[in-house]
């Protein structure tokens, strides 16, 4: 029958390898991708990075949906990023790559839709709906004088009487 104590050593052993590859598989990277080269300072072009980043925020994040391609940590964000450097650095517009997202996701892709065909609505149904509300508070509060100047002048010709 084997021991309690030779159990519990079997354990700690057990344990300690397992951490022991767990700490060797994270020094080596293991299971990490090949990263593209790092760009140094020197390569980067301040005027291509603000065009990114004017992009990057204007598209949506097709992993995270609530955040933009520039503020997602996501790496499907990190690829859109890439992909946004790589078509302008071939020489494409901020508007042809924008274009090429959309053809790709859809309009969906984009954070704020374009004022355009059905998209009006989402544009103009909250001002029509922020005025029908002023025009019902309006009338509403009008009435309420009317009534209270009505009473007023029936109370008023009661106590006359």
């Amino acid at each position: 029958m084997i021991s309690v104590k030779k159990i519990a050593v079997q354990h700690v052993l057990l344990v300690v390898a397992l951490i022991a590859a767990v700490a060797l598989a994270v020094q080596e990277g293991w299971g990490a991708q090949e990263e593209s080269p790092a760009v140094t300072t020197e390569q980067v072009d301040p005027a291509l990075e603000e065009q990114v980043r004017e992009i990057a925020a204007n598209l949506r994040c097709p992993t995270c949906r609530a955040l933009s391609v520039l503020d997602s940590p996501s790496g499907m964000a990190q690829e859109m990023r890439g992909l946004i450097r790589d078509q302008l650095l071939s020489g494409k517009t901020p508007d042809e790559v924008t274009a090429y997202f959309v053809e790709r996701y859809g309009e969906w892709i984009l954070l704020q839709p374009k004022a355009e065909g059905f998209n009006w609505t989402v544009w103009l149904l909250p001002v029509l709906l922020l005025a029908g509300g002023l025009v019902f508070v309006l009338m509403t509060a009008r009435r309420w004088v009317q009534q209270g100047q009505a009473r007023a002048a029936e109370e008023g010709q009661e106590g006359e009487i």
